[in-house]
């Protein structure tokens, strides 16, 4: 067992930073501090490190995560910026403004910690130990708050070892956050801006820059941020949930060591069942079977506990009715996380 295990809680100094870059890079799970709230940080880049994130929190559905980058250009190698994101963040960044933007094309990312969309909430903190940790890990950290689901954001490190004693490597004590709530997260996916989650940079800051912000849910017309919409995860083709059996033109995303035989042909999200790995590899499998030459998409039951509930959550929202006035489903966005 290492240092950081027996005793979680560490000085910002450069040597702690360091191993802290060196648990992430390995798939560990490691608290940070930054301007509004601390941050459950795993590498965003790998897609057991998301799940270990999800895990850790305890979350009941895959809500899209905040991705951190410690430095502009590091931003501009997953996401594409349009004019608009080229002003705020000119204006803004570092700081608590969150941004959702497409994903570039080859995008290094993990689909689990975008929910499967085709954007990405973004932001560089304003918090030097953060971008810190980034810079040693070398890759863009995922980091919701770093409390339970459901429970109240954490802003001291002493209430995140409490929260999340067991299930993190190593807490960065940076002190009490400064602004100590979570960052305002702004949709630009659309040809309208509309704002999420108010946080800790005032819209009327925002509305300086770009003029009058759409607020969602309160236009029907206006665009919809990630997670809004049951249909924004479906598969082109329809899922059979709870599938027993395979037909000779369906794809099957089995689990577990028992698989049924006949499909066309097979994915196994794990064959050790565990639901971790599962999670893992959700998103990518049902890219992979999303083809023509299936008619449809069988999914094995998969069990409703832990991650299960959350890799369910996400099947039945793909396989939802497609008519967006009957496939409404919670916002996820403004939960997604730290901001």
């Amino acid at each position: 067992m290492t240092n950081s295990q027996n005793n979680p809680v560490r000085a910002p100094t450069p040597e702690a930073i360091a191993e802290a870059g060196a648990l992430l890079r390995a798939g560990n799970l490691v608290a940070i501090p930054t301007e509004t709230v601390y941050g459950l940080a795993g590498d965003a880049t790998d897609d057991r490190a998301v799940a270990r994130i999800f895990a850790a929190k305890e979350r009941p559905s895959f809500n899209p995560l905040i991705v951190h980058v410690a430095e502009i250009a590091a931003a501009r190698e997953i996401v594409r910026f349009d004019a608009r994101a080229e002003d705020l963040v000119a204006r803004f960044w570092p700081g608590p403004l969150t941004l959702v933007l497409p994903r570039i094309e080859g995008c290094a990312v993990s689909l689990l910690a975008g929910a499967g969309l085709d954007s990405l909430a973004l932001r560089m903190p304003d918090h030097e130990t953060a971008r810190a940790v980034i810079a040693a890990a070398g890759r863009p950290l995922a980091a919701p708050s770093a409390n339970p689901s459901g429970k109240v954001s954490t802003t001291t490190a002493a209430h995140v070892a409490e929260a999340l004693a067991g299930r993190i490597a190593m807490v960065l004590d940076g002190g009490p956050c400064r602004i100590g709530l979570e960052s305002t997260v702004l949709d630009l996916t659309g040809p309208r801006a509309v704002l999420l989650r108010p946080g800790g940079l005032p819209k009327e800051a925002i509305e300086a820059v770009l003029g009058p912000l759409e607020e969602a849910g309160t236009d029907g017309s206006a665009p919809r941020g990630p997670g809004q919409l049951s249909s924004h995860y479906a598969t082109s083709l329809p899922l059979r949930l709870n599938a027993e059996a395979a037909r000779a033109d369906e794809a099957l995303i089995a689990f577990g060591p028992d698989i049924p035989a006949g499909a066309a042909e097979t994915r196994n999200l794990s064959p050790a069942g565990d639901l971790e790995e599962a999670a893992a590899n959700l998103f990518a499998t049902m890219r992979a079977l999303d083809r023509s030459e299936f008619r449809a998409i069988a999914v094995m039951a998969i069990p409703e506990t832990g991650l299960g509930r959350a890799i369910n959550d996400r099947l039945r929202r793909a396989a939802a009715p497609r008519d967006n006035s009957t496939s409404e489903s919670p916002p996820l966005a403004g939960s997604a996380a730290l901001g």
